[in-house]
């Protein structure tokens, strides 16, 4: 039975520095009993400011990052290295210094495919989404998903996560992966992992700063319907953590 725990900090820096602490102490926790870990990343502005903290931390170095491989929740559908795509974002703040520094082999960076015709590369969401779910069965056990060790997703302001928005069909995508288009925010072309895929993870991360936010976070934490709010169904196996800052959660009963 999966637990939930909602966990406020003072502002969106102390929420940042407090998550990457918390995910460095969760990767030596399962490395300690086993190897390979899996980490599933997420983009945005509190999603991007952790990896920093992790960058910033002395602790990263106690991680045998050889045994770590990253995926991503979702990824925008554009040429690689542009600056909106999660991947580039995340390479930035952290994973060039750690293939660089810290022993983290490239082949552990499991991107999404980028727009193009190059090798590695798609002409389409539904091309980069099939892709995608093939790289993830080929380190799954039972030729699924890997059992992610955590799944950080933000969410926005209108309760989104990955990129499963309220009200579209994305939400109720069979299999891992899902072209998405038509996406409310730009760019209009995704690919994302589904809810069943989400819910692979042993434990699910939500990390939301702002007052933008607050609302959203309260309707998914009071399990509003996920066609309004999807971020409810943003559930752990066995964990689910909603890390806050005071605004996001300001909101809540």
């Amino acid at each position: 039975m999966s637990t939930r725990l909602v966990v406020v900090h003072p502002d969106a820096a102390i929420l940042a520095d407090a998550a990457a602490a918390r995910l460095l102490t969760r990767v030596l926790d399962v490395q300690s009993v086993r190897t390979p870990v899996h980490l599933v990343l997420t983009g945005g502005t509190v999603g991007i400011r952790t990896l920093a903290a992790v960058a910033a931390s002395e602790l990263r170095r106690a991680v045998d990052w050889s045994g770590v491989h990253l995926w991503w929740g979702d990824e925008r559908f554009l040429p690689a290295g542009d600056p909106d795509r999660n991947e580039t974002q995340a390479r930035d703040a952290l994973l060039d210094g750690l293939v660089s520094s810290d022993g983290l082999p490239e082949a552990n960076i499991h991107a999404v495919p980028a727009r193009g015709d190059g090798p590695g590369e798609a002409r389409t969401p539904e091309a980069a989404a099939e892709a995608y779910a093939a790289e993830l069965a080929a380190f799954a056990d039972d030729g699924t998903t890997p059992a992610f060790d955590v799944l950080l997703l933000g969410m926005g302001p209108d309760g989104h996560v990955a990129s499963l928005f309220p009200e579209h069909p994305a939400l109720g995508a069979p299999g891992w992966t899902v072209g998405v288009h038509g996406s409310p925010k730009p760019p209009p072309e995704r690919v994302s992992l589904t809810f069943a895929a989400i819910g692979r993870a042993e434990e699910v991360w939500v990390v939301a700063a702002g007052a933008e936010k607050a609302e959203r976070a309260a309707a998914a934490l009071a399990d509003g319907p996920v066609t309004q709010v999807p971020a409810v169904r943003a559930v752990g196996r066995h964990r689910t953590l909603w890390l806050l800052d005071a605004a996001a959660a300001s909101a809540r009963g």
